[in-house]
Parts: C-alpha cells; sequence; structure tokens
C-alpha cells in the first residue's frame, strides 16, 4: 500500500465542523497556475498534461487549481484538510516565525504536505488515480503557502478576526483569500485569471519581478523539498508582521479594510502569486526531469 493510501485509510476529520481553510480562492490559485504554465519546459507540459488526462495548451494546470479545497470537504479527502496550512505559534505584529516541529502538528501541514506529495511523484510509486491526485495537490498546496494567513494561527489564520470590506461584513482571512486578488482584477473569473496571469508574467519576464526569480527558486531541490517549502513557508508568514496587522489586529476591526488598507496590500498579493507560480513551474520541471 502506498503512503498516499495509507493516509486516505486514517481516521476521517469531520469536514463540517472544521473552519474554513481556503486560501487565494479560485481566482488566486488559478492564477498561480496559469503563471506556472508560462514558465514549465515543454517536456514538464507534457508530463504533466498526461498525469492529469489534460491536453488542453493552457488550462491544463489551472483547471485542477482549486480542486484540493473540494476534496477536502469529501470523506476521501477529509484526511487532508490540515495539510492547507500551518499553525505558526509566533505573536504578531511583535514576533512572526515559522518552526516546523512546533507548528506542524503530527496530522501534518501545508510544508509537510507539499513536500510528501512532491516525493511521491518522483518515486513514480503510484498507481494512475494517485498520481494524478498528488499532482492536483502539488498544485494547490504551492499556492496555499503563499498566502500569509495560512502561515499563521493566531485567530485561525484571521477566520476570527471581523472586518469590513467595501461596506460588508467578513473576516480577514476572507479578505486576503478573495476580496484583495478580486479588486486588483475587478472580477472572479477564469478570464480574469488570464488577465492577471499576463500581467504577472509581464512583470516576471521584463519588469519588476526580473531579477527576483533567481532568488525566488534557489535551492530547489526535489530530495530537500521539505527544507526549501518550509522557507517559503517563513517568507509568507513575515508578511504577517509587516503587511496584514502591522499594527495588531484589533486595529483592523475598525473601519473598511476595502480603501487605503487593500491599496497598500495590493502589491504583496501581487508578488505572492507571481511567486508562487515561478516556484510551482520549477518545482514541477524538477519533478519531470527526476522521472
Amino acid at each position: 500500500m502506498t503512503e498516499i493510501s495509507r493516509m486516505a485509510s486514517k481516521a476521517l476529520l469531520v469536514a463540517a465542523t472544521l473552519p474554513s481553510a481556503l486560501a487565494w480562492g479560485p481566482l488566486g490559485h488559478e492564477t498561480v497556475a496559469l503563471v506556472a504554465t508560462e514558465f514549465v519546459l515543454p517536456e514538464t507540459r507534457a508530463f504533466f498534461q498526461e498525469v492529469l488526462g489534460d491536453n488542453s495548451s493552457t488550462d491544463y494546470l489551472a483547471a485542477v487549481a482549486s480542486w484540493a479545497d473540494d476534496w477536502k470537504k469529501t470523506d476521501e479527502g477529509a484526511f487532508s484538510y490540515n495539510y492547507h496550512f500551518i499553525d505558526a505559534l509566533d505573536e504578531p505584529p511583535t514576533s512572526c516565525n515559522v518552526d516546523l516541529e512546533r507548528d506542524c502538528g503530527e496530522s501534518g501541514c501545508v510544508v509537510s504536505a507539499l513536500a510528501n506529495y512532491t516525493t511521491h511523484l518522483v518515486q513514480s510509486e503510484l498507481n494512475r488515480e494517485e498520481r494524478e491526485i498528488a499532482a492536483k495537490l502539488v498544485i494547490h498546496f504551492a499556492g496555499d503557502i503563499g498566502q500569509p494567513l495560512h502561515c499563521e494561527n493566531l485567530a485561525r489564520g484571521g477566520n476570527d478576526i471581523a472586518v469590513t470590506f467595501d461596506g460588508e461584513a467578513t473576516n480577514l482571512h476572507s479578505v486576503w483569500d478573495y476580496n484583495i486578488p478580486e479588486a486588483i482584477t475587478n472580477g472572479s473569473t477564469r478570464a480574469d485569471a488570464h488577465a492577471w496571469a499576463a500581467d504577472l508574467i509581464t512583470a516576471i519576464r521584463a519588469g519588476p519581478y526580473r531579477c527576483k526569480t533567481r532568488n525566488w527558486v534557489a535551492g530547489l531541490r526535489v530530495d530537500d523539498i521539505e527544507d526549501v517549502a518550509l522557507r517559503w513557508a517563513r517568507e509568507s508568514n513575515e508578511d504577517v508582521c509587516t503587511v496584514v496587522m502591522p499594527e495588531g489586529a484589533e486595529v483592523l476591526e475598525v473601519g473598511d479594510l476595502g480603501g487605503e488598507y487593500a491599496e497598500g496590500a495590493k502589491g504583496t498579493v501581487k508578488l505572492q502569486i507571481a511567486k508562487q507560480g515561478y516556484r510551482l513551474a520549477k518545482l514541477l520541471d524538477a519533478i519531470a526531469q527526476a522521472q
């Protein structure tokens, strides 16, 4: 029995009783995937088109980018709930940090899950269905780990911080998942994701991100992927102190986050989506090359 099969046979969590743990929403996840699609090698594209059973030239990654959020709500996939985040037990805004031993927990987290499913894809020991699931999870978790509040424990990653955005009651986690990305694109459709990805691809190829990509993927190796994923989580977690709640959570519960706060956060959201899209591309390249 493979590790994925063993994990699936564990006692399942009751998903309906658990708090929301989305990240970026479909718009963000699809944009991460579309950026990755632009930067994978041709042989990587062919490999993952076969694994995913989708020969489309542009949407084969984006079409499954949010699949894991639906799967975790099923009996089959409920065991994967905790794999979408890591609960950093730090003290923002005074101190932000991620410690794998302290924060990951026995049931796993996004760092260990991204490493686990990457390793299994490289080992090629899965049957076709398990291989497809593993690929979908890697695609999704590479996006999750870039959402700052998915690398934070405080108030359940901001889910319990009640705020207002453009006059509507919501919570801080949802503001980062949905409101700010949709404020950037003025929409939430696949077409909006394509347009946003095009802008980010230009920024990576010839704009402000062009000189950053080497550092984004520094040290990326599939045989050391847990340490790589931990570095990514720590980067995201740093934004909790500097951008998400630099003056503490209580300040955000007063006023409306749809104005100055959102404008100040848009640059970080754009950077995180671009960064994780490029990183996903290079991770998929490494997986394909290791076959």
